[in-house]
């Protein structure tokens, strides 16, 4: 995917005076977040996460935002704004950072904890600012002013980017839960209030937007959790993202009611706990927390693991005790809770893992059996009353795929925001801001950056598409030992197949047909080493499709005797 829109072409050069906004990440997509604003020649990052690969990506770790748009312009960067300490918006702040370590970062003290313990492990020591809500902070051209909002990790803020241009305000993820665990609820009176300044354009998180009504508070969770702990009577495992403190006290205040001792497994999720139970946004009751390593010498009916997999990462805890590949073991008595919504496109990951616990025994509970998970995001009763309070000139929604964009779209219009001003964007669409209208201007090359192991962006489309013909449809290797001077076969064709047919033996069957074929093509004159190793391909490509109707991998190899 070099360009994801042909029929958008290349941006000129942005007026005198205008405002633009092209998002590398986040617009089509839940994931990889990251927007660049630009004005007076400067650049203003807002967010830099990862994209967690589907099944149709074999091999990949991580999928990064495109850096190449501004990867000749990185010191016109001024800084690079952090809404919160989620994964799809800070874990590729270490990739950034290997291009250019001092860019300034700015974010919240729980985001900017989490993002220094990361940049710790790929040795770069960040030149950071911690910034609160009410705060404002002079960035080259850029005035940003800190919000505010509620979501699922504490400490989470919107910025209002002001610049001669116009006045953004991106929310990041938020929602307007009113009894957060916390009591840190979404400012809703600063929203008002830059309303009444004027918002020229409105960035919006989309996930929840075709979800109708008010996201459920946080504090219905508690109670859940609790009756699951008291009917529980063996071990209990908790699955969640490593970074959601609120799901992990919850845990640890059922735990400590019910007489239990909690493990953190997962080296993420022992991390961020840390982090947070040190800065005090986690409560850690005295006593309650054991080594993961003593979890098995514990009575099951005392025990509570606390965990990550929640999402069928395969090489997660959850996964691999699904699997049987994990120290810990669950099986008849036990409990498993999977205490995280569905992101879309893991699906079938998160089923398989459901699966393989209720095959060992295992009682599990998940989001679509009891209210185990809220989520972190504004649902569409919220987002209408946002626009209701803020009237924006302009809006173009983030975070989110087509469908939620478009959702999120048709709200801002029933709110009164004419249609011509709603932007629906994707990835690499570059959005001018000029007289306080906002238009698409073009396009630029926005295509996924895949983390491989240590390789970063070497490998491409192709290459994936031969891990999927090799996982899916096998593969095939013939090879041949011609004399060149008769033309003549002096050995083979020898062919070996994997993962093509249930029996080798079918698989013999070519090689009369490959020989043929090459004696044939070497008598007519085709002597050439490439040629002959077509003649092969194709003969045994055709009689494969015929004949198994599969489609493997056909590496035909043809030596010179």
């Amino acid at each position: 995917m070099s360009h994801p829109h042909p029929d958008l072409g290349t941006p000129g050069p942005l007026v005198a005076g205008g405002l633009r906004v092209v998002a590398l990440g986040g617009l089509g997509e839940v994931g990889r977040n990251m927007a660049v604003l630009e004005y007076a020649g400067k650049l203003l990052i807002i967010d830099c996460g990862v994209l967690f690969p589907e099944d149709n990506q074999p091999g990949v770790d991580l999928i990064l935002p495109d850096f190449e748009y501004i990867a000749d312009r990185l010191d016109d960067v001024v800084a690079l704004v952090l809404t919160h300490g989620h994964e799809d918006h800070i874990g590729a702040v270490p990739y950034l950072l290997r291009r250019r370590a001092d860019i300034p970062i700015l974010g919240s003290r729980l985001t900017l904890a989490f993002v220094e313990a990361k940049l710790n492990e790929h040795r770069i020591r960040p030149v950071t600012l911690e910034v609160k809500e009410g705060q404002v902070e002079r960035l080259g051209p850029f005035e940003c002013e800190f919000v505010a909002v509620n979501h699922s990790i504490p400490d989470a803020l919107a910025v209002a980017v002001r610049t001669a241009g116009g006045t953004v305000l991106h929310t990041g993820d938020f929602k307007m839960d009113q009894l957060p665990l916390d009591g840190r609820i979404t400012d809703l009176r600063a929203f008002a209030r830059l309303g009444e300044a004027g918002v020229d354009l409105f960035m919006v998180d989309s996930t929840n937007a075709e979800v109708p009504g008010f996201t459920t508070h946080e504090r219905e969770i508690g109670p859940v959790l609790d009756g699951v702990f008291a009917r529980a009577q063996g071990r209990i495992v908790v699955a969640s993202f490593a970074s959601h403190v609120h799901r992990v006290q919850q845990v640890l205040d059922a735990a400590h009611a019910h007489g239990r001792k909690v493990a953190l497994v997962g080296r993420s999720m022992v991390r961020n706990m840390t982090i947070a139970a040190e800065l005090g946004y986690l409560n850690v009751p005295d006593g309650i927390l054991v080594d993961a390593r003593r979890i098995d010498d514990m009575p099951l009916d005392s025990a509570v693991l606390m965990c990550t997999g929640s999402q069928g990462e395969p090489m997660a805890v959850l996964s691999r005790i699904a699997n049987r590949d994990h120290k810990v073991s669950v099986g008849p008595g036990d409990t498993v809770i999977l205490a995280s919504s569905l992101i879309p496109g893991n699906e079938n990951a998160v089923f398989r893992v459901i699966n393989g616990l209720m095959r060992l025994g295992a009682k599990v509970v998940h989001s679509g059996t009891a209210k185990v998970h809220v989520s972190g995001h504004a649902s569409a009763g919220e987002l209408l009353y946002v626009y209701n309070v803020l009237r924006p000139r302009n809006v173009m929604p983030i975070h989110g795929e087509i469908r939620h964009l478009v959702a999120n779209g048709a709200i801002a219009v029933s709110s009164g925001v004419p249609a011509s001003r709603v932007v629906l964007a994707e990835d690499g669409v570059v959005v001018d801001l000029i007289d306080g209208v906002a238009r698409i201007a073009g396009a630029v090359p926005c295509g996924y950056v895949y983390v491989d192991g240590s390789s970063v962006g070497e490998l491409t489309e192709v290459e994936l598409k031969d891990r999927r013909i090799l996982g899916e449809e096998g593969f095939i290797s013939i090879f041949t030992v011609m004399d060149s001077a008769t033309g003549t076969i002096v050995s083979g064709p020898h062919v070996h197949a994997r993962g093509v047919a249930e029996d080798d033996a079918v698989i013999q069957e070519v090689v009369p047909q490959v020989a043929s074929a090459l004696i044939e093509a070497a008598a007519s004159g085709s002597a050439d080493v490439h040629q002959l190793q077509q003649v092969a391909r194709r003969v045994v490509g055709r009689w494969v499709s015929s004949k198994l109707r599969r489609r493997p991998m056909i590496i035909p190899v043809v030596v010179e005797a």
